[in-house]
């Protein structure tokens, strides 16, 4: 699939830290005294509004990884944990982040951040499960909320102090970081009190998840056992138990909870074992050199049923590397046995385009969007070949069509620009530009891109109509961010 190029690698602060500090800049100068529930500090409406416009801001300071087959698997196996879960309220969104740190947490408005390092720990996709299941929880909870009324009761001054720090952190992470230490270390240390009195009930809620979901309720205490472990006698711990620190209590506590549930023994999920190798290939900072070696050092100790998965990693090492004829003799008798598997069919695409064998690669995507006509991953490759084809009016439709439908989604946007510039629409690839700004909270950017896109467009026409249109909504939704912003 076509590639974007990376973000600038920012530690994120970690998990929980962060969406405590979130919490408390969301009101932190004019809180009422009253109850536990946090219903009364932070609405279910506000929250979203504040998750939609922390989620712009990441967008804009973050190495998201915005890989269609990545975020559908993602999106796929928080969805199912969702589906299980008690008390949700808010929609949920899932996304990675390209960080070898290991780690996941929770903005607000149900919108959850997985590390890409947390797959190269996580053995199994019910240990991969356990993490978010547990990042769930907090949400479902509503912990962040509670953080926020239980702190702007102890300390609302103190509180004040760190908004201007969280926002840097999110908008600008060095400078934000730096802020932070400036910070009172008693308030700091009060945060991470409360946000720690918070994980048994995560945990203890997640397995339950976990359990209705169809996932293994050992991984959790078999993963935070590992992790803790692996890291007892370190002096850098990795964010995720620095946010979720692990004493044996906890450990111990997961590990009966998790023994109320009937033992469950699941084989090697497939779709689990793929998207590790993909962000092994593409989203770990390995050399080509280091990746091949790790994946031909798995090789060695795989079961039968494993070693698929890690030929296609390697596949795409090759693919990645211009070595074509050694990707094609690994990935050609993996789609030959699973032709509708996404992960071969966007690798098989790939390689389609290197070798500008177009009508190839349109064939197989139409076949595969016959059996599932609503995949993001096959609707973005078949738009992409037709572009790559010169087939532009095709591919608009579909890439109108899809931004429609997926409006938060960078990929259609950026491939739109792209077949506009292509045909030399000016107006359109502005306008396609604008979106793409409007998302990461580039307001200015955004407006003036659309203010040429209308200027360009031919008077009174529609397209005109819809750039003045399109201008009228991003000012109203600047002054409704701005007003987020600064409503604390």
């Amino acid at each position: 699939m076509f590639q974007f190029a990376k973000a600038p690698r920012y530690l994120l602060l970690s998990a929980l830290l962060t969406t405590s500090l979130s919490a408390v800049a969301n009101n932190a100068t004019s809180l009422p005294d009253i109850g536990t529930t946090a219903a009364s500090t932070l609405t279910i409406d506000k929250e979203i509004k504040y998750g939609d416009m922390y989620m712009q801001m990441m967008r804009a300071s973050r190495p998201m990884i915005n890989d269609p087959v990545l975020s559908e698997y993602i999106q796929d196996l928080g969805h199912k944990l969702v589906a299980n879960a008690d008390g949700v309220k808010t929609p949920f969104n899932f996304f990675l982040i390209q960080n070898y740190e290991i780690n996941a947490f929770a903005l607000f408005g149900g919108n959850i951040g997985v590390h890409s390092g947390l797959f190269l720990h996580a053995k199994t996709e019910s240990e991969l499960a356990s993490v978010i299941a547990h990042e769930i929880a907090h949400v479902t909870q509503r912990h962040l909320a509670r953080t926020l009324e239980d702190q702007a009761k102890k300390n609302p001054a103190t509180m004040a102090a760190l908004i201007g720090s969280l926002l840097l952190v999110v908008a600008a992470p060095e400078a934000g970081m730096a802020a932070l230490h400036t910070t009172t270390a008693v308030s700091m240390q009060g945060m991470l009190n409360h946000t720690r009195s918070n994980e048994k009930e995560a945990d203890r809620i997640g397995i339950a998840t976990l359990a209705k979901a169809g996932f293994n309720p050992q991984a959790m205490p078999h993963f935070f056992g590992r992790l803790a472990e692996q890291y007892r006698y370190t002096t850098k711990l990795p964010a995720m138990l620095l946010s979720h620190p692990l004493p044996e209590s906890r450990i111990t506590d997961s590990r009966m909870r998790a023994n109320n549930y009937p033992k469950v023994k699941l084989p090697p999920s497939e779709r689990y074992l793929l998207a590790k190798s993909r962000i092994v290939a593409r989203n770990i900072d390995f050399s080509k050199t280091s990746a091949l070696n790790w994946f031909n050092a798995e090789l060695k100790k795989a079961t039968p049923t494993q070693r698929q998965e890690l030929n296609y990693g390697k596949g795409l090492v090759y693919l990645d590397s211009g070595q074509y004829n050694k990707a094609q003799q690994l990935l050609l008798p993996l789609i030959s046995a699973e032709p509708n598997n996404l992960f071969y069919i966007d690798a098989m695409t790939d390689l389609d385009l290197y070798k500008k064998q177009y009508d190839k690669a349109i064939a197989r995507l139409e076949k595969a969007l016959q059996y599932q006509p609503e995949s993001s991953v096959l609707q973005l490759n078949l738009a992409n070949v037709l572009l790559e084809a010169k087939h532009y009016q095709q591919s608009l439709n579909i890439l109108t069509r899809y931004s429609y439908q997926h409006p938060n989604d960078i990929n259609g946007w950026a491939l739109l620009a792209q077949n506009y510039a292509k045909q030399n629409q000016r107006a359109g690839e502005l306008a396609a530009m604008g979106e793409l700004a409007a998302l990461r909270a580039q307001w200015k950017l955004a407006i003036s891109n659309y203010t040429q896109a209308a200027q360009q467009a031919t008077l009174g026409s529609l397209d005109q109509a819809r750039y003045d249109a399109r201008l009228d909504q991003l000012r109203v939704q600047q002054a409704q961010f701005e007003s987020l912003r600064t409503s604390f």
